[in-house]
Order: C-alpha cells, then structure tokens, then sequence
C-alpha cells in the first residue's frame, strides 16, 4: 500500500494528540503489579483515564489482561523489556515473542540482569534474542551494575520489578547514563503509585520494598507526536501558520517536551497556555529567522532525531547531531534509513561513529518520482510526511506503520488541508 501526499494551503488548526505512549506503559505495568497481576479490562478506564490507542500500548493491555501462554507484542520494543521485567516476577510460565524485526533486536543485558537477580528466563530461540520462556516467581532482588548507555528501557524495566522484590533493588550505572529523562519519567511514575524509589548519586538507584498502591491517575498527551506538527509549523508556505495542542503540560514527565526548545532555533515559537476549563496547552507560531546552522545532541531525546533531521534538511539549514547511538537497534537502523531515503530526494547525509549525523549541504541527484520507504518504522513515515510541503506532493509506502504509536495521523493530516490519496 502507498499513499501520495498533497499540501494544505495554510496550517492553522487544533490538533488533539495521541495519549503518551511512555506513560501508557509505564502506568499499565505498575498499575499491573500494584494489583497483584490480575488486570481487569473493564476497569482500566477509570483507573488509568486517557490511555493510548497506538499499538504498542494496545499490545500491552491485551498481555496484561488475557495473559495467554505465548505473547505476542509484534513490533513494541517498548512491550517486549517492561514484560520481560514483570513476567519474570509475576507466577507463571510465558513465552514472549514478536515480529521477525523484534525477534533480532537484542535483549541479552537485560536478560542477564534480570538472572543475577534470580530470574528464570531462557531463549526460545537465538541467543541474545526474542522469544524467550519467561517463568515468573518472587526475588530477593538485591545489587546490579549496568552500562549507563543500554536503553533506558531496560533500566526502566529493572526499576518498575524493584518495589515488588524482597530486598528491592541498587542498581549502579557505570559511565555516562543516556537518556536520562525517560528514567527520571519512570521514577515519577513509580512515586506516583507510592513507591520509594530516588537516586542516591548521579551513578546509583535505590528503589525499596514495599510494593505499589493502586490509584487513579491521568495520562498527558504525547510530546513526541507534537514533533510532526512543530516540523509542518517549520516547513509550510503559510506565511502566519497558527497550531493548537491541547493537554501538553509545561511541566512534563517526558523528555521529548524538549521539543518546544529544540524547534526555537528554526523559527517556531511555544506559548503555554490553559483552555476554558483550565486544562492545560500549547500554541505554535512563527517568530524570528531559522538559524543558519544547528548543532544538538540528542543523547536524550533520541526519538525526535528524525524529525529534525529532515526539517533542517527541507529548510537547507546544515546540521550536526550527535547522541544517536540507539537509532541503530530501534524499529529498523534508522541512521541508515535516513540516509537512504534521503538520497532518493537528493540530500547526501553523512554518518560518523554509528553515533553522528551531519549534513553540510551537500546534494545528489534526485529520483524522479520518489516513494519513501518506512522499514515498518512509525517515525519514518511521520517524520518524511511533512516533505510534501517543500516538495509539493510526495508518496509514502506501508503508511499503516504509523499505528505503533499515531494511529490518527493521517486524518488529522486531512483535517488540517492535506490531500491524501
């Protein structure tokens, strides 16, 4: 399936986003364990009040609910760690698995952690890789030591088990810690739910026995989906473009609400404000000049990396970012998917280190008639889409990936004057 793309002629509108998936999940797993593991569908709503609808949050709430035997999360890196976590303390045997990309993305350091802390996991197939036999019981818990620079979702899923385990959990972080917002979230999170759980150095966690309680809480919409629209705010011909998004805090669990800084340098401005019934929201307008070069390192915002990527390239602004060293094992290896997809519209994007994108304008020929490629990655097919106001129409295959995390992308294209067809 391939859809072609067509401007609007201005981009003056109010957008509502998608629930925070980060949140979601987060919420979903301590929500999960604070009830003794038995997670009633029909309850959720009201316990957990605006709950994301993309997919990766869609698979967690089935797993959780139904708890069958074999669980599928499909594509959900995110589903895969927190469930490795809780499954391993929750009574029971389980095999987790998902799609042929998952089933590649490794997960050896946080199986290995999770067996130090007594953890009965073996590999259902590849070692180092999913599927894996997951049979769940009560730990001791006790002391880890982790790289600082894994994915903060294996962090994240240490953290959440901790509460839950005889002695709780130290876990010590060795070099520099990335993304460290996504933790701070989780911290939070868990606090929310009355665990103690605090960093006692800028290197080690402590998180104490105890357990969750089981409470109501409200989800925030998602920053990282607000990025889509900061970049058609960026790009349109529009020459007074004003964007509403609603139930965006300034005061924000995720670390992606760095975009509202991020995007100052190309021209879009954040106002901060609250609807009638007080809920709060932000306005995006257009203020000053884009920058004339940008440098940003995305150590901690790794997921907002694309979309900047291709903004500055479509505005000619070069860049270098840095921090980029997880975009190799997210849904696809994103670096090299830029830098292909790129190409195909003419721009030649420089790699360095696995870890470094840099662009300093330099050009190649372009393909006549383009289809951009998504590697059954969301964030390529949002990030690409806002091209079509530079390029005037562009077409996109496999659209339907936007669901892992956007599932009314395209019609909110629609509803602000795209042409989709």
């Amino acid at each position: 399936m391939a859809i072609n793309l067509f401007p609007p002629q201005n981009m003056q509108a109010e957008v509502i986003l998608p629930a925070s998936k980060s949140i979601s999940n987060r919420a979903l797993i301590i929500h999960a364990l604070a009830s003794g593991g038995r997670v009633r569908k029909e309850q959720l709503g009201t316990v957990l009040r605006n709950i994301s609808d993309c997919d990766d949050t869609f698979v967690m709430v089935r797993a959780l609910t139904e708890m069958p035997d074999t669980i599928d999360i499909m594509a959900a890196g995110t589903a895969m760690r927190f469930l490795t976590a809780y499954l391993s303390v929750t009574p029971g045997t389980h095999i987790i698995t998902g799609t042929e990309r998952m089933r590649h993305r490794p997960i050896g350091i946080l199986v290995d952690a999770l067996r130090q802390l007594g953890a009965q996991v073996e590999y259902a197939g590849e070692e180092g890789f999913p599927p894996l036999r997951i049979t769940g019981d009560r730990h001791k818990g006790g002391r880890l030591e982790l790289p600082g620079n894994v994915s903060s979702q294996y962090i994240s899923a240490l953290l959440m088990i901790g509460p839950v385990m005889g002695e709780g959990l130290m876990l010590s972080l060795t070099g520099n810690v990335v993304s460290r917002p996504y933790i701070e979230m989780t911290l939070s999170i868990m606090r929310d739910f009355g665990a103690k759980a605090v960093w006692t150095s800028d290197h080690e966690l402590k998180v104490m026995p105890g357990g969750y309680q089981t409470i109501p809480y409200l989800i925030e919409n998602d920053w990282s989906a607000s990025s889509y629209w900061y970049q058609m705010m960026a790009l349109t011909e529009d020459k007074a473009p004003c964007m509403v998004l609603p139930a965006l805090f300034a005061k924000s669990l995720q670390g992606d609400s760095a975009i509202s800084q991020i995007f100052r340098p190309l021209g879009i401005e954040t106002t901060f404000e609250k609807d009638a019934e007080g809920v709060e929201r932000v306005r995006l307008s257009r203020s000053g000049t884009p920058c004339s070069s940008m440098d940003y390192d995305f150590v901690n915002q790794p997921d907002l990396a694309q979309t900047l990527v291709v903004t500055c390239v479509m505005l000619g602004i070069p860049f270098r970012f840095t921090g980029l060293q997880s975009l190799k094992i997210k849904e696809t290896d994103r670096i090299r998917a830029l830098r292909t997809e790129l190409r195909k519209l003419g721009y030649d994007i420089q790699e360095q280190d696995d870890s470094i994108l840099y662009w300093n304008g330099e050009r190649c020929e372009a393909q006549e008639n383009p289809s951009i490629d998504t590697y059954e990655d969301h964030r390529m097919a949002m990030a690409f889409a806002p091209c079509a106001m530079k390029l005037g129409s562009l077409r996109i295959n496999n659209p339907e990936v936007v669901s892992k995390s956007y599932p009314a992308f395209w019609e909110d294209l629609k509803k602000v004057g795209f042409k989709i067809c």
